[in-house]
């Protein structure tokens, strides 16, 4: 059977690597293997099918050193670990289980205890470098104790102006920051899971940084910046070995400050001037999206804001215009409210609906209720609008004026509004989960129109089935109408989703309604919606 995930440990001098092997056999429980590297140097290793080894007789580096165990890997994920780690029961399966094709995922770190320094006294010092004790004088012993720490349990990073990795503890405790999938800025670098096919895409260890050096920023600031999401997974952890103190406990490769000032630099070229040719999104777009962070000015984020993307001009350039599609059954004080706040956006409007209507340019689609009846709708609507994006915009969604600021910046993915609060109008309570709907989405109008004529005829033929699914680009069942995919983005305040009892599509007030969880995360209930108010003084 073929291996669901590699491991992929590039490997120099590590006095610890047979023990982390060890422990990541031991713990693994998917169809995972293990690809070390021992780059410029041998040593024993356990013999096990699911552990291969490469060696260099001369060493490569440790970015080049992970590419070669890459190109051996066949696996659909991959995952960079240092050789001095330890690991949660079954972390290769919990990780699996939640990924997605466009994040690089992260467990919880923690701080892994290795050994003690112990002197015939019984005198204990915590790893370090080498050498006497410092209490009595006398010789001290190696004892292993390999212990990973339950505190700390670091889930949030960033990095600063120059760039340096900082911890980003103050974003933790955040109110939006809930779950067990929270997203982070930055990594670490230590350890992070992605497809094997993301990883040569996105080119994550180029070797043009050099052998070591902003690895972390590296890796997040491509996957953040080409439209995908970095996560940590708060359901498994791993711990990891600091080696801080210089001497026989540093850093195994050499390295010199010459070359991590060489990765520094040319990362803030890339970054900071948005130089990288896959990214869709400026750093900007990064910062505003975790700001405040630690290490940045008012001053240099305005700054930084002045660098836009080679082709912002041709994105802001963009025509933009509203297709209104409705089945005529609303009742007239919800209708009124949604439509008052469309119109607030200033953008052309195209209605579609089954009776005539006096809103925007009216188009009439005499038919039935029904889904077949909603996808016709918003076709019509496509194809009468001129429009060069368009944003699908549902009767019963009141819709805030940021959600209409938005520009995709490409003309081949599906873009969601993931700020949105759903209402129960009968009460005026409000929950929140992450959540791509269709009445939050925009996207090229081309795009768009080719996507909806091969909807239409595949339902026209086989009929609808919920397999299908009503949001393009969202899932990669068999049943889906293309293979293009879905990004998301944040409106600076939310739209709130009226739930009035004759919607198209049944509403879920409770999490355990949800067959799996990860479809329902960072719930939330509420009685009050941000920026709209009580919820039931809304409409």
């Amino acid at each position: 059977m073929q291996n669901s995930l590699s491991i992929l440990i590039p490997a120099r001098n590590e006095e610890f690597l047979k023990r982390t092997v060890e422990d990541i056999l031991s713990n693994i429980e998917g169809q995972t293997e293990i690809i070390v590297v021992l780059d410029g140097y041998e040593t024993d290793l356990p013999q096990d099918k699911k552990l291969r080894v490469i060696y260099n007789p001369t060493s490569i580096g440790q970015r080049a050193a992970t590419n070669q165990a890459c190109k051996l890997s066949e696996a659909k994920y991959v995952m960079k670990v240092d050789a001095h780690c330890a690991f949660d029961k079954g972390f290769d399966v919990k990780m699996m289980k939640e990924m997605r094709d466009d994040w690089t995922m992260i467990p919880v770190m923690r701080n892994l205890h290795v050994f003690n320094w112990v002197c015939e006294n019984g005198h204990k010092r915590y790893q370090s470098p080498s050498g006497p004790c410092k209490e009595c004088g006398k010789p001290t012993k190696k004892d292993i104790v390999w212990i990973p720490k339950i505190k700390p349990q670091s889930t949030s990073y960033c990095f600063d102006s120059e760039p340096h990795f900082q911890y980003f503890n103050a974003y933790k405790k955040r109110p939006e920051v809930k779950g067990n999938i929270t997203e982070t800025m930055s990594i670490q670098g230590s350890c992070f899971m992605m497809t094997r096919d993301k990883y040569w895409e996105l080119n994550v260890c180029d070797e043009t940084f050099g052998s070591w050096g902003s690895q972390g920023i590296e890796v997040a600031c491509k996957t953040w910046l080409s439209g995908g999401r970095v996560v940590v997974n708060h359901k498994t952890w791993y711990a990891h070995m600091f080696r801080t103190q210089g001497g026989d406990f540093g850093f195994p490769y050499p390295i010199s400050g010459d070359q991590t000032n060489k990765a520094k630099q040319l990362s803030k070229k890339i970054w900071f001037d948005n130089m990288w040719p896959k990214q869709i999104y400026p750093l900007s777009w990064l910062l505003e999206k975790f700001w405040p962070v630690p290490g940045w000015t008012e001053e240099q984020f305005t700054k930084i804001k002045a660098w836009p993307l080679p082709n912002q001009k041709e994105i802001n350039a963009q025509s933009v215009g509203i297709v209104y599609y409705t089945d005529n059954r609303l009742p007239e004080k919800i209708v009124s409210k949604c439509q008052e706040q469309i119109k607030k956006s200033g953008l052309p409007i195209v209605s579609v609906s089954l009776k005539p209507l006096k809103f925007g340019e009216n188009v009439v689609l005499p038919l039935e209720r029904g889904y077949l009846t909603m996808f016709k709708q918003i076709l019509a609507g496509l194809e009468k609008i001129k429009t060069d994006v368009v944003f699908l915009c549902e009767h019963d969604v009141l819709y805030n004026h940021s959600h209409f600021q938005f520009r995709p910046p490409r003309k081949d993915v599906y873009y969601y509004n993931m700020n949105s609060w759903q209402l129960r109008s009968s009460d005026g309570h409000a929950v929140y989960y992450d959540c791509k709907k269709l009445s939050q989405l925009c996207a090229d109008r081309r795009f768009l129109i080719e996507h909806y004529k091969k909807r239409i005829a595949l339902v026209e033929k086989n009929g609808f089935s919920r397999r299908m699914g009503f949001e393009p680009g969202t899932h990669n069942r068999p049943e889906r109408i293309d293979d293009f995919k879905a990004d998301e983005w944040r409106s600076e305040f939310p739209n709130v989703d009226i739930k009035h009892g004759k919607n198209l599509t049944t509403a879920r007030w409770k999490q355990s309604e949800f067959r799996s969880q990860k479809n329902c995360q960072n719930w939330k209930e509420s009685d009050e919606i941000p920026s709209w108010g009580k919820g039931n003084t809304i409409i």
